[in-house]
């Protein structure tokens, strides 16, 4: 695997090695060890999959501590813009974000570490997206930054009115109403 480092202190892109021939393709997803070697080390203990159609938004998530949580996310069907946002408190690149596309043709992956709110915007017809989790989901422990924040500005890539949203979703506050979370100088593994 290609790891990328992006603007962001902690988000990685990586791009796997892929082995082609008549038959299809084949590439490793996922070790353990050389994602520890060459990302985080970090243990991952749950994975999960969504299904969403054409101009769905599902974020900007995040889980308060002592629930914080890493994500490992990749498209295996279809096209979503991921975005990652830094939400830690004293960091240089706080309320900035990184943009990124997955897609079932480009097999990107895209390690959000923990102090990041995570949302995506489905760009195709239909998307089926996985994550991997370091620490459980827990419903209590449940953040979100407003998908449309002026301050962050996140251009979806999605006309605003074929924007589809949870009803929990539209209610989110605004990086600047949220209280003080993450701290950029305190680790968060």
């Amino acid at each position: 695997m290609e790891v990328l480092r992006c603007d962001i202190e902690g988000v990685a892109i990586i791009e796997p090695k892929l082995f082609k021939d008549s038959r299809g393709y084949f590439f490793e997803s996922f070790s353990e060890r050389e994602f520890r070697e060459r990302v985080c080390d970090t243990h991952f203990v749950q994975d999960s999959e969504s299904k969403s159609s054409y101009g769905v938004v599902r974020g900007l998530h995040f889980q308060r501590p002592p629930y914080t949580q890493s994500k490992l996310v990749r498209v295996v069907k279809g096209r979503v813009l991921d975005v990652a946002v830094d939400i830690r408190h004293g960091s240089p690149t706080f309320g900035k974000y990184v943009a990124i596309e997955l897609s079932d043709e480009n097999h990107r992956q895209v390690f959000i570490p923990r102090g990041f709110a995570h949302g995506f915007a489905v760009l195709s017809e239909e998307a089926v997206f996985q994550y991997k989790s370091d620490n459980y989901y827990a419903p209590e422990s449940e953040g979100a930054v407003a998908w449309n924040d002026m301050e962050i500005g996140i251009d979806w890539q999605i006309p605003r009115d074929k924007i589809l949203l949870s009803a929990k979703d539209s209610n989110n506050p605004t990086l600047a109403e949220l209280p003080h979370i993450f701290d950029y100088n305190k680790n968060l593994y």
